[in-house]
Formats: structure tokens, sequence, C-alpha cells
């Protein structure tokens, strides 16, 4: 079996299930587990590597608008390297080579590949993403398991969190997965955010990141920050820390008069939607209730950066 994944997460979702030796080609953002560095990269990026935030989001937003192709597939290797198997996602253009793309480059290979689409909304697709890719790999029972224990992760958060802390204790969380301009997050992470204890006042469970403007920040009034750019390592997103501190209002507000900001890497946890979702729920966990949840030292924690 040859497997082509065309998603940081399914990389590693495929990972999980026991299947690096089956996987043959990668993208240029899959950098997880450290063992996949060195597969054929089959993926190419229109976005320059140095961009500001600002410019990436009008790169995006440009391309979305004329159709233009954000990512570009290397046929002629995708064909040299005969797949059997290509995992993708049709959820977000931004995100992914597209659809249409795919099925465009799929036509042009001497023997069609079946593709597998992942399409999570919420932290229970994710994990039945994770059953697709077992049930399409004859890894069924593996992923059964994987389930199991990501599970029971979730499960003692959730646990600690209802028996700890009255939600009255619950504060209010600004999630911002995008600075310039800023972007609320969604999908899983509203859910994420209220599993570890807060109240996600921006964001909607199960609905699509938007775009959010400075003024609804001010009118929230959050009691906790937490940034997780997509797309970044921490490192970079802190880079664009002064252009929050520019905004007028900025410092009245209370998670910068609490010294209640948050960073965390957005490249590898909150915005991949894999087995990573979960150690990002412990994450964020103990970021809003660091005597409940204690953070394994596994884990990277969020940072203050206001200190």
């Amino acid at each position: 079996m040859r497997i082509i994944s065309l998603l940081p997460s399914a990389t590693e979702i495929i990972c999980s299930l026991g299947l690096r030796e089956h996987l043959v080609g990668v993208t240029h953002e899959c950098d997880y587990p450290v063992d996949i560095v060195g597969l054929p990269i089959v993926t190419k990026s229109a976005i320059p590597h140095d961009a500001s935030s600002i410019d990436i989001d009008q790169l995006v937003r440009s391309q979305l608008e004329t159709t233009t192709a954000l990512y570009s597939l290397n046929v002629e290797l995708l064909d040299e390297l005969h797949p059997d198997i290509i995992i993708t996602q049709a959820l977000c253009e931004v995100c992914a080579v597209s659809e249409a793309e795919i099925e465009a480059s799929i036509c042009q290979l001497s023997k069609r590949p079946r593709v597998v689409n992942l399409e999570p909304m919420c932290l229970k697709d994710v994990f039945d993403t994770l059953l697709l890719v077992g049930q399409e790999t004859n890894q069924r029972d593996i992923a059964v398991d994987v389930v199991h224990a990501l599970n029971t992760r979730v499960e003692r958060v959730r646990v600690l969190t209802e028996s700890h802390i009255k939600k009255a204790q619950y504060p209010k969380v600004a999630f911002l997965e995008w600075i310039d301009p800023p972007f609320n997050a969604g999908h899983w992470t509203p859910e994420l955010i209220e599993m570890a204890g807060g109240i996600d006042c921006l964001g909607n469970k199960h609905q699509p990141s938007q775009t959010t403007l400075w003024e609804r920040i001010i009118e929230v009034q959050p009691d906790v920050m937490f940034v997780a750019c997509c797309g970044f390592p921490m490192e970079r997103a802190i880079q664009d820390l002064p252009i929050l501190q520019a905004n007028e209002g900025w410092e009245d507000l209370p998670c910068v008069k609490r010294n209640r900001v948050y960073f965390s890497d957005g490249n590898s946890y909150f915005n991949r939607p894999g087995p990573r979702l979960v150690d990002s729920l412990e994450i964020i966990a103990n970021a809003l209730h660091p005597d409940v949840h204690i953070l394994s030292m596994n884990l990277p924690p969020a940072i203050r950066v206001l200190d």
C-alpha cells in the first residue's frame, strides 16, 4: 500500500495508525512526526515564506476571489510515486490543495488512486476521520484503540473542569488564529475552550473561523486572550504582538491588565485536526486553570507574552 498525504494533519493521522512505512509522499507543510522529514514533497505554495501577516491575508483573499490556486501539485512526481491512496481534505482551500486541483491532477496519472477526503468540523469529526483512515487502510482496530486513548484524555480534562471549576468562574476567552487582520478561531476550538473551562466570546462551535473587528474584541472585554496563528510557529506569531498592542483600547482590556495574554504554536497545535488536538485541549486547559489542569512535561505550555 502506497499512501500520499496532502495535509499535515492527515500525515499525523497516518503515522498514529502505524502506517509510516506506507507513506511515500507529503506536502511542503508536513513536519511531524520528525521521521517523515525527507519524504518526497509533492506540493508547492504560492505564498512567499517571508510575507507579512497582512500580505498573506491579502494574497489569500485575492487568489480565492480569482480562483487562482494557492498550492500546486507536482503531477510528474505524483505519477512516479504510484500512490494507491491519496488523503486530503475539502474543508478549506486556504489549508491545502483544492479538491478541483487534485481531481485535475489525478486525471493525468497513469493509475488512478483512491482519494479519501477528510472534512472535520468538531472534535468528534476529527476522531471519526481517524476511524475513516483506519477503515480505508485496513487498520480499523488500531484506529479504534487510538481514538479510545484520545477520548480518555479528553474525558479527563472534561471531568476535572466540571468537578473543580464552577461555571461562574469560566473566563471569557478571545481566541485569535490570525492577528493582522484578526480572525477568531472556529470549527473545534470553541468546543476545546468550553471543555477547558472557558467561554469563547468570539467564535461559534462547528462554524468556520471568521475575520473579526478590533472593536468587537473591545466590546467583549475578554478575561483571557489566546493566540495560535494558523500556519505560524509561536516564535513567528509573537513577532506580530506589537500589531495587537498598537490597537486603541489595548491597555484597557481585562486580559492585558491581568497579564493573561497567551501565545501558543498554531502550526503544531489547535489548527491541525489530528491527534494533537487533544494536546491542544490540555495546553489551553492548563493556561486557563493551571491549578486544576497540570500539563504533561512532554507538552509546551502556552506563553504569557506580557511578562
